[in-house]
Parts: C-alpha cells; structure tokens; sequence
C-alpha cells in the first residue's frame, strides 16, 4: 500500500482527501487533511506544519510528535482528537493537574507563528498519527501556492 492510500482512524474520521481548494485538502468532513504523492511529495501545507511544528512544538512534544517526559506524543493524540477538539487545546491550553499529574498546556492563542499555520500543523500531525510520513523532514514538497502567500501575508502583517 502506498503512503497516499494509508487511510487509519484519525479520531472518528478518514483522513482521505474529499476536496481541495488553492494546494488545501480536506477530507469528507470538511477538516484539513495532508495528500503524500506516491513518490513521497507532501503537498505545502504538510510541509509548512512540519516546519512551524518544528519551531515551535517539537520543544515540548519532542521530535516528530513523539512526545517526551513531559508533553504528549501528538502522533498518538491525533488518532483520536478532532480536529475542533486540536485547534481549542492550542488556542485555549489545557491544564490536568492533580496528585498524579502536573502537565500544562500553554495558550498560543496570541502566537501568530502557531495559529496562522494551525491548520498545517494539524495536518503534518495527522500525517504522521496514520504512519502516512515517516519522522524527519519531508523529502520534497509541492510549490507553495498562491492562495497561502496571500493567507500568510494577511495573517502575520509580513510581507
């Protein structure tokens, strides 16, 4: 089976492209979802996720979502968080403290480097929760399409 076939359980959806509109892909769901072409090519927003992943969450949830002693593996996570469930945890945080656990979520509701790419990193994250990338950076990507120059030049002010 090719990498562009795999199509596990991500929470209760199939990661499978539905659509796609500007380089963006969704599934039936309407969520983002990545596309990996057979020869290993992730489109630019798998991409883009693996690199703001890389910039700011692999800090935490180590490298390539694997988690580490003290954050999650969102690898794991995303095989069953929902989508709308990913994107309140890292806007709102999440605190679960008590006697057996001290592990606090931060807020990155004001962090333009994560939340105008929240939808790359969940899809990189989604990637990889279903095995459909191995860790490591993608070995090529597709170009970067207009609509998400404009998108980022909207979102973060930079030109």
């Amino acid at each position: 089976m090719s990498a562009s076939s795999v199509a596990l359980a991500d929470g209760a959806d199939d990661p499978a492209v539905a659509s796609s509109e500007n380089g963006k892909y969704a599934d039936k769901d309407g969520n983002p979802t990545y596309k990996i072409s057979p020869d290993g090519t992730v489109d630019w927003y798998t991409f883009s996720g693996f690199r703001r992943y890389h910039s700011d969450c692999h800090v935490c949830h180590g490298p390539n979502g694997e988690g580490s002693t003290y954050a999650p593996a969102l690898a794991e996570s995303l095989k069953t968080l929902t989508y709308p469930d990913f994107v309140s945890v890292v806007t709102n945080g999440r605190n679960h403290v008590d006697a057996a656990n001290d592990k606090v979520m931060p807020s990155f509701a004001t962090n333009v480097n994560v939340m105008c790419y929240i939808d790359d990193i969940y899809v990189y994250l989604r990637a990889r929760a279903n095995n459909a990338i191995p860790g490591g950076r993608p070995p090529a990507h597709e170009d970067k399409p207009e609509a998400a120059k404009q998108a980022e030049t909207s979102c973060t002010g930079i030109k």
